[in-house]
């Protein structure tokens, strides 16, 4: 697995590195039961703290996505989203109310923003699809 790490984003960088072990595993680019880096050498090779990388694995931890096996590493759970259906929607109606502000101050038109949405909705199906080998309903 490869991290996109950007100093100028905005965001702390171990969100950016948790949203991508994220995005990763719901796309099927780490599989269920794969390792993830050790904190050293990906901290190393990203620049930053031991502590970041850490933080982002703990909070990762918690959320269920990853799990850490003493003296082995981290590993990626089973798909089984430890949040409620309730939860869920709500933390991706935050994401959704983020990118809708974000168009708002873009000036994209609600019908644009739709479209693209449904646009990378299929890109992610299709890239799915093309990782997994099996069609998956998101």
């Amino acid at each position: 697995m490869r991290f996109h790490i950007s100093f100028k984003s905005g965001k702390p960088v171990y969100l950016q590195i948790g949203d991508q072990v994220r995005s990763a595993a719901a796309s099927g680019a780490i599989k269920e039961g794969e390792s993830l880096p050790s904190i050293r050498p990906l901290a190393e090779e990203l620049r930053v703290n031991r502590n970041t990388v850490a933080k982002a694995y703990a909070e990762l931890e918690a959320q269920g996505v990853i799990e850490t096996i003493a003296g082995k590493g981290c590993f990626l759970r089973t798909n089984n989203s430890p949040f409620s259906k309730e939860v869920r929607r709500r933390l991706l109606t935050d994401e959704i109310d983020e990118a809708v502000v974000q168009a708002h101050h873009l000036q994209v038109s609600r019908s644009e923003f739709l479209r693209l949405a449904e646009v990378r909705f299929d890109s992610f199906q299709e890239k799915r699809l093309r990782t997994t080998g099996k069609a998956g309903m998101l």
